[in-house]
């Protein structure tokens, strides 16, 4: 399968929201906030910028590529419906990357040498989003959410390369391992996920949407009258 040669790529899943454009080779422009919430006010302010700045038309990207996630709920959400919205309106294709492979993806080949490299998000919970990959880039355990204190048990054996905005939360629990920590950054970036994209076939046409990866359950809260009805 061709691979694209002009793509959109836009991330609102996790503290951070980023758009940009991969086009002749190389990023073309773009556009990057971190952000604890308001993803939903800046993503298409972000593409429309990111567009311009390209002198892309929609019509002429040959892919759309999103984060699915790890990351909090209604920015996952908010990424996937833009990306498909805008997938559908300029008849391309949607590529789907995780949070994980993003920030595994800026980390430098010198540093990932001889090393697993673990990517470790926030969950704004007591546990922490985690993936194991080698130093290809290939995984090397499935995606999953764990307790730092649990986390030693999950990892390959050797030495260790942590990145990811939650790092620090699991450097502790990991103090008898041969670990250092990535000079990468630790938030998924529109940029990486471009060049991600770019280096990846485009989906047959049949293939089914990008599908979310929460790896948790929603937080759920009943309305009060319901609550009041149970007790009653």
């Amino acid at each position: 399968m061709p691979k694209p040669r002009r793509l959109l790529a836009l991330d609102s899943a996790g503290a951070a929201c980023s758009a940009a454009v991969w086009a002749g080779g190389a990023l073309s422009a773009r556009r990057f906030e971190a952000m604890a919430r308001g993803q939903s006010e800046r993503l298409l302010p972000m593409i429309e910028d990111v567009m311009a700045e390209a002198g892309l038309d929609y019509a002429a990207l040959d892919a759309i590529a999103v984060t699915r996630g790890p990351g909090g709920f209604t920015g996952v959400r908010i990424g996937l419906a833009t990306a498909r919205g805008l997938a559908l309106a300029c008849a391309a294709p949607l590529i789907g990357i995780t949070n994980f492979e993003a920030v595994v993806s800026g980390v430098a080949a010198a540093e990932a040498e001889g090393r697993a490299i673990l990517a470790v998000l926030e969950s704004k919970r007591h546990e922490v989003y985690l993936q194991a990959f080698d130093a290809r880039r290939k995984p090397l355990t499935q995606p999953c959410l764990i307790a730092p204190e649990d986390a030693a048990a999950a990892l390959p054996p050797g030495p260790l390369l942590l990145v990811g905005d939650a790092q620090s939360r699991l450097r502790d629990a990991l103090s008898d391992r041969d670990c250092r920590v990535s000079r990468a950054p630790g938030l998924s970036d529109a940029a990486l996920i471009a060049a991600l994209a770019a280096s990846r076939p485009l989906p047959p046409a049949e293939a089914l949407p990008p599908a979310p990866l929460y790896l948790r359950a929603p937080d759920v809260t009943p309305p009060a009258s319901v609550v009041k009805r149970d007790s009653a």
